[in-house]
């Protein structure tokens, strides 16, 4: 079983075709991929890890040592299920930004992730249409799916490190959860593992590899896909050597964007008699986030029906792609 790596050099030339077949069999049953050659200089990923390692080791490191010793996680002898073992903070980037926001953050360091997340939120949108075009949906239908009454989608990175653990076995880094949004853009750590994707039952290691962005699909894309591509459940297993860098960028919905279910896929299962065994829900964004916030590490199945429940008083009408 070999997880999906895809060299986006090849979307150029004559192998775009084969490459967007990778790209399609990776949505379909893996919910994850990793790209390589994409357009994010190295350069500046290298700077984006020095600097983020550097804001850990003076800022935040001593102080997660504190919050482990004040709760007793190193004399832990049962798991522990309502806790992770991870130090983080959280940039948001659309519609407003926080970064000014953020306290400790040297300013070179604030203007390199200004520069990151641009590329990134434009990275995200090629990615979105690549969807697009394998799903046999106009160009620009997900970008607009998501887009609320401002026009613009919720974008937003969090910024984490897993520092070694004494107990990987009784605390995990990140416990089990698929992701509530829509496309999830990670840079990981290339030298320390631990993310993990679950796959026909079975745990699956996302190999580290240096300057390459892994992406999955949350439960959104699912949704407007009508299940033809899922979110995945994956979670961080902690290591007991080397502090792990993670920095995940989140393209989602516009708070009051409406998810629902592309008309255009459900015509092609009304004729094609695919018809799936789960009905997706209609819903606004942030009344599915009110509902995540409780159950982010619970199945997502019940989250689906549950949201059928929620009176949002939304109306239906078509995406306008122009």
């Amino acid at each position: 079983m070999e997880f999906p790596i895809i060299n986006m050099e090849k979307l150029n030339g004559d192998e775009r075709a084969a490459t967007m077949a990778k790209i399609k069999d990776a949505c379909e049953n893996w919910g994850f991929f990793e790209i390589l050659n994409h357009p994010i200089q190295v350069e500046l990923l290298d700077t984006v890890e020095r600097m983020t390692k550097e804001h850990y080791r003076k800022c935040m490191e001593q102080r997660f040592k504190e919050l482990v010793k004040s709760k007793g996680l190193e004399e832990v002898d049962s798991e522990i299920k309502d806790m992770d073992w991870e130090s983080t903070f959280f940039l948001r980037h659309l519609p407003e930004s926080n970064i000014n926001e953020i306290p400790d953050l040297e300013d070179e360091y604030r203007k390199v992730m200004k520069e990151f997340a641009g590329k990134l939120e434009k990275l995200a949108e090629e990615l979105l249409d690549l969807l697009c075009e394998n799903l046999g949906l106009e160009k620009g239908y997900l970008k607009k799916a998501f887009y609320g009454s401002k026009g613009l989608p919720t974008f937003g990175t969090k910024v984490s490190n897993y520092p070694p653990c004494p107990k990987p076995d009784l605390i995990k880094g990140l416990r089990a959860h698929t992701d509530a949004g829509g496309i999830i853009l990670l840079f990981q750590d290339d030298k320390v593992s631990g993310l993990q994707l679950l796959k026909d039952g079975e745990w699956i290691d996302v190999p580290p590899m240096r300057h390459s962005i892994v992406i999955n699909l949350g439960d959104q894309i699912e949704v407007i896909t009508n299940g033809k591509y899922k979110s995945v459940e994956h979670r961080v297993v902690a290591q007991t050597d080397g502090t792990r860098m993670s920095i995940a960028s989140f393209y989602n919905p516009g708070s009051d964007a409406v998810i629902y279910p592309a008309p255009q896929l459900l015509e092609k299962e009304a004729t094609t008699e695919e018809k799936k065994s789960i009905s997706y829900p209609k819903f606004v964004f942030q009344d599915y986030m009110k509902l995540y916030a409780g159950l982010k590490f619970e199945a997502k199945e019940p989250r689906f029906e549950l949201i059928k429940t929620v009176d949002s008083n939304v109306k239906l009408g078509p995406i306008a792609i122009a």
